[in-house]
């Protein structure tokens, strides 16, 4: 990791940013790419998940836009090392594509903006125009999965990223093992029927199938099966997407009128539930252990 403390990086954020300095607040930071992590894994000044994060991460409830009065002392222009920003105090239409990053461990707790606590399993995030309070709907167009946040803070003032997201809500987009992914951002509003933009994905139906014993010889992760060639391979290239670490071929295979996108073979059952775990710490879901 650069050899910069935590401390100096939340000082670096705040400077020249008087607004928040009077309120004591600032959660988020720049984030600059690590110059040691070589391998997926590696995060932002120890910053990332923590420790026992909570286990039903789907099941937390997108945040639910209300009319909210905009903070008295959030919503100034500041600047932020070198560069000026001019927060917009409006209920217009926002509409904006890129790339969104992820904060959490080691600004859980600590106050935004808005001087209130970092929940990094809220659904929150942070942005450096939009109104505070506000709301969003946040797509990710590789996988059609969308979430609603409440923008609270500050952020992130890294010149390619338009977003930042707490830990919970890049989790239920599926960006948290690659750090970052590119969305799209809408301004949502009170009353809005709250309807996600992206296309729907197709949905695996996944084959259930006989127990495996050790020594059964090549065994695959089944990820989904289709009846459709088409949703296979549009399922196959988001999952290979999402799997940036994955080092295998994520491949389909046809049979019986059925395309099933699997991984493997693995020569044990051992091997076989390792990468399932992997897997399915990525995506969500627990992929199903077949013979070819």
């Amino acid at each position: 990791m650069i050899a910069v403390s935590a401390q100096s990086l939340v000082l670096a954020r705040c400077l020249g940013v008087s607004l928040m300095l009077a309120l004591g607040a600032c959660a988020t930071k720049p984030k600059a790419p690590s110059t040691a992590a070589t391998k997926p894994g590696g995060y932002y000044q120890d910053d990332g998940p923590s420790a026992n994060p909570p286990a039903n991460l789907d099941q937390i409830a997108d945040a639910t836009p209300r009319n909210e009065r905009y903070h008295s002392g959030a919503n100034k222009p500041y600047t932020v090392l070198g560069r000026s920003y001019v927060p917009v105090i409006n209920n217009d239409a926002f509409r904006q594509e890129g790339i969104a990053s992820w904060y959490g461990k080691q600004f859980h707790g600590k106050p935004t903006s808005i001087g209130e606590t970092y929940d990094m399993n809220a659904m929150t995030a942070a942005h450096p125009t939009l109104p505070l309070p506000s709301y969003v709907r946040v797509s990710n167009p590789a996988n059609a999965r969308a979430v609603v946040v409440r923008v609270n803070d500050r952020g992130p003032f890294h010149a390619d990223r338009i977003i930042d997201l707490s830990y919970v809500a890049a989790a239920k987009l599926g960006i948290i093992a690659r750090g970052s992914g590119r969305v799209i951002v809408e301004r949502v509003f009170a009353g809005e029927p709250q309807v996600a933009i992206a296309a729907p994905a197709p949905t695996p139906s996944l084959i259930s199938v006989s127990p495996i014993t050790t020594d059964a010889g090549e065994l695959y992760l089944q990820l989904g099966a289709f009846s459709s060639a088409e949703n296979a391979e549009q399922f196959r290239t988001r999952v290979a997407a999402e799997l940036d670490w994955n080092r295998e071929p994520v491949t389909i295979t046809s049979r019986d009128r059925l395309h099933r996108v699997r991984m493997g073979p693995y020569k044990s059952r051992d091997d076989a539930e390792a990468m399932a775990k992997r897997v399915s710490a990525t995506l969500h879901f627990s992929p199903v252990i077949s013979k070819p």
